[in-house]
């Protein structure tokens, strides 16, 4: 997978986040989409709350990603941490959404992690 397929890809979580908090609401109106996901409570607003984190987690994600790539870090590596990124991303959307608080520290942490991994798998050049 390219690293220009990863950051595609990873632009869309947050996507998933917004389309599952939006879909099927009472009252949603894409006129005023922030006010309405603003107002919204339970696993809906958590939905929107994992939204917002993953657009705040995706910079890092990008920097690290392209860093690695520069780099040349072998692009077998680059691929591996890229999608376990993207796996544990998804994972920490659905996890925020079912109020798994716990789980989804951890999979936010693994992630995090996974940026750290990218970032000093750079080679002595």
């Amino acid at each position: 997978m390219s690293v220009a397929l990863l950051i595609f890809l990873a632009a869309l979580l947050p996507f998933v986040a917004a389309v599952s908090a939006k879909f099927g609401g009472d009252g949603f109106t894409n006129h005023e989409p922030r006010g309405w996901l603003a107002k919204q409570s339970g696993w809906r607003g958590r939905a929107n709350a994992a939204q917002t984190n993953t657009f705040e987690a995706l910079p890092l994600f990008y920097a690290a990603l392209l860093y690695a790539h520069f780099s040349r870090v072998e692009p077998e590596l680059i691929h591996w941490y890229g999608v376990a990124w993207l796996v544990f991303r998804l994972a920490y959307i659905v996890a925020y959404i079912k109020d798994k608080a716990s789980l989804r520290s951890l999979l936010w942490a693994i992630s995090f992690a996974i940026n750290g991994l990218l970032l000093f798998s750079v080679k002595a050049i």
